[in-house]
């Protein structure tokens, strides 16, 4: 499958992504922003509703248009983008995301948030995008607390093979700049510091002392990264594949969220990750690779050429340390999640001997 190419946020048109949030919420914007999908709306009234703010803001509101709201959009929306003098340092990080929304997501065929407009300003390099509010329809976020059975996990492997398979080796994306891969860059912001922390404290209380190791974990990564880069088996990642990217929509069924670290890289950098980061450690065990073959069965469905399962069985244990190492270095986000997933991920680490897996050449 072929994905639409990726279009400068130059030549998008003048419509400048606004810095506040009170701008986007005007009806004379949202007019600009989603007349580009649907000519002719105009927006009359804009009801905001909760917002949420880390470094990201998420706010939802509902519309009203002169003359109806148009077929095919939905009344009630929701914004992400970087509006807070907090999220201003970092509104960069969302340029990702938004140009996965505006030229990939629709041609994956996976479930994720409909967007209606998604782009980014040539000038600030501020990304937002604007989503139908699934919570609305009954969605429900989840986070590494919530029950999350192997079923379900067969489910959201599912949809990571249909955007792996759709984006496999695409030409259209090979040279699309905002695809690079970038995880030799987390080396390079976080490390071995911000792990020693974790791991030291009671965050990492849970991590088996044989693989709690700042240094050696920190190393494997630099090794891992790099070799993500230049695989020549490469497809569209979501990149943080944990559960709490995950949402159950109004039918109950998986879906993905948050898409600031896609890029080109291993299927299996998302494979290894969610699996250790989804499920408790006893229901990994017992499903881990029933769920790695119904990954492969579904990306061969999708018409991938798949590897051998020992290919593949160490593609995941690589996988596997990409999540603990992404976690490892994670800061403010509530301890009881972090350190859920550090002890869920450390123990695949270590019941995999995952380290090794990256830091033997032999196996490369």
């Amino acid at each position: 499958m072929t994905s639409a190419p990726h279009r400068d946020a130059a030549d998008a048109g003048s419509l400048r992504v606004p810095d506040t949030l009170e701008d986007v919420l005007s009806s004379a914007w949202l007019t600009a922003a989603l007349g580009r999908r649907f000519p002719g709306l105009e927006v009359s009234t804009v009801t905001p509703g909760p917002v949420i703010s880390r470094v990201a803001t998420n706010a939802r509101f509902r519309i009203e248009c002169v003359g109806g709201v148009p077929p095919g959009l939905s009344a009630n929306l929701c914004v992400k983008g970087y509006f807070t003098e907090v999220g201003h340092a970092a509104r960069a990080t969302g340029e990702h995301e938004a140009w996965f929304y505006r030229d990939v997501a629709a041609s994956t065929g996976m479930r994720t948030l409909r967007a209606v407009y998604a782009d980014v300003d040539p000038l600030t390099h501020h990304g937002v995008v604007i989503t139908e509010d699934v919570v609305a329809e009954g969605a429900t976020f989840l986070d590494a607390r919530s029950d999350y059975t192997p079923d379900q996990a067969a489910e959201s492997l599912t949809e990571l093979a249909r955007l792996h398979a759709a984006t496999w080796g695409d030409p259209a994306l090979a040279d699309a700049r905002w695809l690079a891969g970038r995880m030799d860059g987390y080396l390079r912001v976080r490390g071995v510091r911000e792990i020693r922390d974790n791991f030291a404290g009671p965050i990492g209380a849970g991590v088996p002392v044989e693989v709690r190791d700042a240094e050696r974990l920190a190393a494997a990564y630099q090794v891992l990264a790099a070799r993500a880069k230049s695989v020549s088996r490469w497809t569209v990642v979501h990149g943080d594949a944990h559960v709490g990217n995950v949402y159950l929509d109004g039918a109950g069924r998986p879906s993905f969220v948050d898409w600031q670290t896609a890029q080109r890289g291993p299927w299996y950098l998302d494979v290894g990750y969610h699996i250790a980061s989804a499920l408790s450690v006893d229901d990994r065990r017992r499903a881990e690779r029933d769920l790695v073959r119904h990954y492969l069965d579904q990306l061969r469905a999708g018409g991938v050429d798949v590897p051998s399962w020992d290919d593949a069985w160490l593609g995941v244990r690589r996988g596997m340390v990409h999540g603990f190492f992404m976690w490892g270095i994670t800061l403010k986000v509530d301890p009881a999640i972090t350190s859920l997933l550090l002890t869920r991920i450390g123990t695949a680490v270590t019941d995999h001997d995952a380290l090794a897996a990256v830091e033997n050449d032999q196996e490369w």
